[in-house]
């Protein structure tokens, strides 16, 4: 990356969340910023960010530090869109990472982009990649395999990726692994945009189903999906400590650093 591109990342609009650096921009700002990074070809990790991570940077160093050394962090989760608000420097609006892979798709049909699919099962991944050639028939899957490897398979994969060149590469192996695998090798994988997708491949194959609009609407999916995944209960303890630690801040908030 050049002191050009650099300048241009540092002079993102922003807001500050408990020492995260959260976009302020809606979807189709963030969609025109991700074509241009896309034309340039200089390395992008961007995080799609929801309470839970942010309370596990509060918590993780390293954890922080990847996320601070991010090209890019758009407001995924309603909490975050909530601390914006708090913090009077409210975002555009909620930018989901489901949806915004879905509208760089739909770019992609426009710029033939090139796409690689990884994480997930292998059965899940397969039925993914299929379905999204059929909805997005000029974007163009180059390639995509499971996510159950190793670091002993790292260098396997990132070669596997690059002997392919895809514009997009979108991951999905759980926010505690996708993220920091992503962050510690964007440079050596080289792709314009990559992006930790969650369970969207569960989703998009139909292993499972996405909140329903009026959960949508109401900024309840986290509610949705904790009532479907019980499993996730643990994890969702991080929203009312985040609820608390953004309250008890008040107007420190966007100053931690």
């Amino acid at each position: 990356m050049n002191k050009v591109e650099r300048e241009q990342i540092q002079a993102l609009p922003t807001v500050s969340i408990l020492g995260i650096r959260i976009c302020k921009w809606g979807m189709k700002d963030t969609v025109s910023y991700l074509r241009n990074a896309v034309n340039s070809r200089t390395p992008h990790q961007i995080i799609t960010a929801n309470p839970i991570m942010v309370m596990a940077a509060m918590e993780n160093p390293a954890y922080k530090k990847i996320m601070q050394a991010a090209e890019l962090i758009v407001p995924d989760g309603t909490g975050v869109v909530w601390a914006a608000q708090k913090s009077g420097e409210p975002v555009a609006e909620r930018v989901a990472g489901f949806d915004l892979l879905h509208e760089l798709m739909k770019e992609g049909e426009r710029h033939r982009w090139k796409v690689y699919l990884l994480g997930s099962t292998g059965e899940v991944i397969q039925e993914a990649a299929r379905r999204l050639t059929l909805q997005y028939p000029g974007t163009e899957i180059v390639g995509f395999r499971d996510g159950f490897f190793g670091p002993d398979q790292d260098q396997e994969v990132i070669a596997g990726i690059k002997a392919v060149s895809p514009d997009l590469l979108f991951v999905a192996r759980g926010a505690d692994t996708q993220e920091p695998w992503i962050g510690k090798y964007k440079q050596a994988i080289g792709v314009p945009v990559m992006m930790g997708v969650g369970g969207s491949f569960d989703i998009i194959s139909g292993k499972t189903k996405r909140a329903p609009i009026i959960f949508q609407k109401l900024r309840l999916e986290w509610l949705y999906r904790l009532l479907s995944e019980p499993s996730r209960f643990p994890r969702m303890l991080a929203l009312p400590k985040f609820v608390i630690r953004v309250l008890r801040e008040g107007e420190n908030l966007t100053k931690m650093g």
